[in-house]
């Protein structure tokens, strides 16, 4: 993980996603926090974690994003893995995972990951 985490509030979202800010301020964001992940070394993956005011706002976000060609590995309360990224949901949080390039051990690297903050939402 970078050391640098940032957080952006409802009311800085737009800054940080420029143009779907808006569904995500209807669905009930409370929180955005992001951060670059380095995986073996050598892929990077972008982090968003977006606390939002109850599951069903998660849910919500979630049900809006596309579920074509995407597999639905048990992670979460939802989820779906995509040859560049995850997203899933726990609770009221939705994790949405994306690499930059591609490699044969991407899709499971991610799954790793995505479990790892699964348990520290369980908490």
């Amino acid at each position: 993980m970078s050391p640098e985490v940032r957080t952006f509030s409802p009311d800085q979202l737009s800054e940080y996603i420029d143009g779907d800010a808006e569904k995500y301020l209807k669905a009930g964001v409370k929180s955005t926090s992001t951060a670059d992940y380095k995986l073996n070394n050598q892929i990077q993956v972008v982090v968003d974690v977006y606390t939002m005011s109850s599951p069903a706002a998660a849910k919500t976000i979630f049900d809006s994003e596309p579920a074509m060609d995407a597999q639905t590995p048990t992670l979460g309360d939802a989820a779906r893995l995509y040859t560049q990224s995850l997203i899933f949901r726990k609770g009221p949080y939705l994790v949405r995972m994306v690499a930059y390039q591609e490699a044969p051990q991407l899709p499971l690297a991610l799954l790793d990951l995505g479990h790892a903050f699964e348990s520290k939402f369980s908490r």
